[in-house]
């Protein structure tokens, strides 16, 4: 059983952006419209006194993630809002 397919074209670097643009319009990610955090780095020193990210709090493992202060939203509350996001996106 296949639980994952990769499809890929292979552009110049100037139509990335545009290309991935067009993809998270199309697709609508929750990783780009409810959850926040996907692809943050390390903040650095003397800035761990931010919140954890909704995708960092839902998703642990990033150590660095662990050192930042707990989101105020409840894992609770965060799913709800991803369930509500899916349920939108089957109306779709």
């Amino acid at each position: 059983m296949r639980d994952f397919a990769c499809r890929y074209l292979l552009v110049e670097d100037i139509w990335i952006p545009f290309g991935e643009a067009l993809l998270i319009e199309r697709f609508k990610p929750l990783w780009n419209t409810t959850l926040d955090g996907f692809g943050n780095h390390d903040p650095g020193s003397g800035r761990h006194r931010q919140q954890r990210s909704l995708w960092d709090t839902l998703h642990p493992g990033r150590p660095w993630a662990e050192r930042l202060l707990p989101h105020a939203l409840s894992t609770a509350l965060i799913l709800e809002r991803v369930e509500h996001s899916l349920r939108s996106l089957d109306r779709d």
